[in-house]
């Protein structure tokens, strides 16, 4: 019998609140209370977000993102996705499903890299508060370098892929 890697850390959990709960319940209750109010509030906006990306994709084309972001789309698709990537705020664990629906629609793994990349690392919207807490020559080299750094997690995985 072959066992998925859900049913084994469901397994490995499920054990392992058991083995808390038998050595300190009132810790146990506890942790568990904590993560089932941080499940509810990251639940809300991650909903929120993967509906508005669903209806975003449902009404772009799949022929306008093979164009844009697609194999031929060559260093402009690089620059598309480095660009919409930079300034979007989306937490990294919605960025994952996006990602996936952009190669489902054709977008390459070297474009799609980039876009996660830069959205996990570079931050236009971010750059005044940054800015005010690092110093402005901080802030920008750490964003150029990033931006930089992305582009060629982007080629590298392109090659790879």
């Amino acid at each position: 019998m072959v066992f998925s890697n859900t049913f084994v850390f469901g397994l490995f959990t499920g054990i392992s609140v058991l083995l808390s709960f038998c050595l300190d319940r009132e810790k146990t209750l506890l942790g568990l209370k904590k993560g089932g109010k941080m499940l509810f509030n990251i639940l809300h906006p991650f909903l929120n977000i993967l509906i508005l990306i669903s209806i975003v994709l449902f009404f772009i084309p799949d022929s306008l993102i093979v164009y844009y972001l697609g194999a031929n789309s060559g260093w402009y698709g690089f620059g598309i996705a480095a660009f919409i990537g930079s300034i979007t705020l989306i937490p990294g664990f919605i960025s994952y499903p996006l990602a996936a629906a952009l190669l489902k629609q054709g977008a390459t793994y070297g474009v799609v890299a980039v876009f996660m990349t830069t959205m996990m690392m570079v931050g236009i919207v971010t750059l005044p508060l940054e800015i005010k807490y690092f110093g402005k020559n901080a802030a920008i080299l750490r964003n150029l370098f990033n931006l930089i750094a992305a582009v060629i997690i982007g080629i590298l995985m392109g090659w790879l892929m």
